[in-house]
């Protein structure tokens, strides 16, 4: 007899396609450019960022951020990808 248990594995691939349906794949920062205020390069610096460049499966994508303000992680769909260029 087959035991419901059996099949819990499931929810784990459904998770992932509706997650990746919702939205979409990640994408990294790959570079970025800010303004400066006299700090150049040091790291505990308040920055505002001018743009930031992203790298992932949908290729690279130019973001302006409005809050000045790059997050190390974006999600993309690739119809999001199509429209941009």
């Amino acid at each position: 007899m087959i035991r419901p248990v059996f099949f819990i594995w499931i929810v784990l691939p459904i998770a992932l396609y509706l997650a990746f349906m919702a939205w979409g794949l990640p994408h990294f920062a790959w570079s970025y450019s800010w303004r400066d205020d006299g700090q150049g390069y040091d790291p505990f610096a308040k920055r505002w960022y001018l743009h930031c460049t992203y790298i992932g499966t949908y290729g690279s994508h130019r973001y302006i951020p409005r809050d000045g303000k790059c997050p190390w992680l974006r999600f993309y769909k690739y119809r999001e990808m199509a429209n941009a260029e």
